[in-house]
């Protein structure tokens, strides 16, 4: 059984088009992610929401995001 807030295309696995506005700073971050990855516009939201989403599910069971540099320093990730 699912649930009435779960979007459908959770519940059946079929893709759902959306009409978003996107903040400045949002409109950068995607400008600087489709350069640095070449990706399209679509598949840059597309990845962002699936790693953003499996972030959100392993700080909410525990874990910590960390970053290491090249040298071995480690820095802690807060995202809000």
């Amino acid at each position: 059984m699912t649930r009435e807030s779960e979007p459908k295309a959770t519940r059946s696995g079929d893709s759902e088009r959306f009409s978003i506005t996107l903040i400045p700073a949002a409109l950068q971050a995607l400008a600087k992610l489709m350069g640095v990855t070449g990706l399209s516009r679509a598949d840059a939201i597309n990845r962002s929401v699936q790693v953003y989403g499996f972030l959100a599910e392993q700080m909410d069971s525990g874990k910590e995001v960390l970053l290491r540099d090249k040298d071995g320093t480690m820095e802690r990730v807060h995202i809000v």
